[in-house]
Parts: C-alpha cells; structure tokens; sequence
C-alpha cells in the first residue's frame, strides 16, 4: 500500500528541468549504451519522451556532442572533464535556468514517470533527494538544487590544488559530506518493481534489457 506521498499530479513541471547524464563509450559495453536500439528507438530517445512527458526544459549532458546531434535537444559538455559523474552535475545545474533540476543516467532505461514524479513531490526541505532501494542509493536518479554548484566547485578547486591525481574520480559522496540530503525509501510504494532501477552496463544487460521490454 502507498503513502500520502504517493499521490501525484498529471502536470508537466515547468519549475525543474530535466536532466539526461549521458558519459558516452562504456568499456564495459564496448559502445555508448544510449545510442543501442531498442526496436526503431535508441536508449537515449526513449529516455528523452520519458523526459520530456514531465518536464517543459530537457538537455542532454555528454561529452560526445557529434555522437548525438540527431536530437531536437540542447546538449552540453561536462566543464571539468574526467571528474565522474559529479562534473556531469555541475554542467547540469550550470546550464539549467531552473533552481530545482531532476537528474537521470541513461545507465537506467527502465526509470518510470511514477518514479520521477514520487521524487518530484516527495515533501523536503534538502537540497538533493534520490532514492534508496535493494540496499543501494540511486544518487543519479534524483534533485539537485542550484545552489549546489559553490560546493561542487569547492570540491573541484580542492583537489585541483592539492597533490592529488588530476584524473581523481569525483564521487557524488563527496558532495553528501557537506550538503544535507534525503535518501527517500520507495520500497514499499505499490509501483515499485526491482527492474526500475536495472542498470545497463554489459552487452549481456542489453539482452536482459530487451526481455524485459518484450513483456511490457
């Protein structure tokens, strides 16, 4: 049984902008997984009409702009290249005109409209919330405020100016350190399924991926 949360509203959300975090050529994979076909659609198309069902404002951040210029989307490129998926929110907030900014990985296709809106009017005050669920926080399903980017670009400044590596992986804990969240618990809500947050890596995942969708 669902929560009071739970309920939701049909309206397109013209005060967030949705965010698609594309980082192009897995090695896993051996190909970007957002350009592999499912029937007539690639990944990365579907997640768009996904997107675009919800929010007015959509954009794509990757840094293989040639790669999707067939879009009718803005795309932009991470500003501090080879950082992780956190530079992939900084160019996000920086190139957003809203304060509030939903963020998905195109590592998860099967992230539903019931998910993004739970997210969406799930009540708090922070300044990131994500999911948890089967043990594990989903930081790139999620909101993230404009007001973050001083703090992203603190931890950027703090590692560019110390002896660390410059290639150092810049992991979204490290933003959570200082920034108030809310990991929201979805388990229990009655549209919940485990494949919602199924996460394409692997040429044998694709193949998972297609059995899926052939019983939707």
């Amino acid at each position: 049984m669902g929560t009071k949360h739970e309920r939701f509203s049909l309206a397109v959300y013209s005060d967030f902008t949705g965010i698609i975090l594309s980082g192009g050529k897995s090695s896993r994979m051996g190909t970007d997984k957002a350009l592999l076909k499912i029937g007539d659609e690639t990944i990365i198309e579907r997640m768009i009409k996904l997107m675009k069902s919800i929010f007015n404002e959509v954009f794509i951040v990757t840094n293989t702009l040639d790669d999707y210029r067939f879009l009718k989307v803005p795309l932009y490129e991470d500003i501090y290249k080879h950082k992780g998926p956190l530079s992939g929110i900084h160019s996000g907030l920086v190139h957003s005109s809203t304060n509030k900014n939903f963020f998905i990985s195109c590592d998860l296709p099967l992230v539903s409209v019931e998910l993004i809106k739970y997210i969406i009017e799930f009540k708090s005050d922070k300044f990131i919330r994500y999911c948890f669920a089967s043990g594990r926080h989903h930081y790139l399903a999620g909101i993230y405020r404009k007001e973050l980017l001083s703090e992203i670009e603190r931890i950027f400044a703090s590692v560019t100016n110390s002896s660390e590596k410059k290639d150092q992986h810049f992991s979204i804990r490290n933003l959570l350190e200082n920034i108030e969240s809310e990991a929201i618990q979805i388990k229990n809500l009655s549209f919940y399924k485990d494949e919602l947050f199924f996460n394409l890596n692997t040429q044998e995942d694709f193949e998972q991926l297609k059995r899926i969708l052939s019983h939707h």
